[in-house]
């Protein structure tokens, strides 16, 4: 009986994946699949997949910049770039702090609020030529404690397969120091 179930919930997800794409997975309001499924029902990252399975594009987009904060000023200089093998028309990068952000104060163009710790960004057309777009962030934290501990990472990418993520997704903690926490 185990096995059965086991068995009608790789095909209940298999055929979930393969509707989506039939049905036009890139329009609005559809989410393409970044993995696929495997004999025991598991889902393979985007990256496991074989040419073939690739559902969009290949991307590789990179993150890095530095982090600044002193006396509850939290300055963030991002810098998106994507290493190929093909261009995107945007992407979303997210940055999460462990610690709440001060409300009531504005973002700049293509940033929104994601919560109290959470601020998301498009980076716009990433090429592969090297072109890197900058964001650069002046927040302030709800208080002033004596470190904090950032996230940036990718949130969506046009569903393109990313070999590397680990040169999109940071952890840096940071000190209330003033100096760059580079990452």
């Amino acid at each position: 009986m185990m096995a059965m179930r086991g068995s009608l919930l790789v095909v209940a997800v298999a055929t979930a994946v393969v509707a989506t794409v039939g049905a036009g997975g890139g329009a609005a309001g559809h989410v393409r699949p970044t993995g696929s499924v495997g004999s025991a029902g598991h889902v393979r990252p985007a990256g496991d997949l074989g040419p073939a399975e690739q559902v969009g594009p290949e991307a590789d987009v990179a993150h890095h910049g530095h982090l600044s904060y002193w006396d509850g000023r939290l300055d963030v200089v991002l810098l998106s770039e994507n290493r190929g093998p093909s261009a995107l028309d945007d992407t979303t990068v997210r940055l999460t702090f462990s610690v709440p952000l001060a409300a009531g104060h504005d973002l700049p163009d293509g940033c929104v609020w994601g919560g109290e710790r959470e601020v998301l960004c498009s980076t716009g057309p990433l090429r592969v030529d090297g072109t890197r777009h900058e964001t650069a962030l002046a927040l302030r934290t709800a208080g002033a404690p004596q470190e904090l501990t950032a996230r940036v990472a990718t949130a969506w990418n046009g569903g393109a397969t990313d070999r590397n993520p680990a040169d999109n997704d940071h952890r840096v903690l940071v000190l209330a120091t003033g100096d760059p926490y580079v990452f």
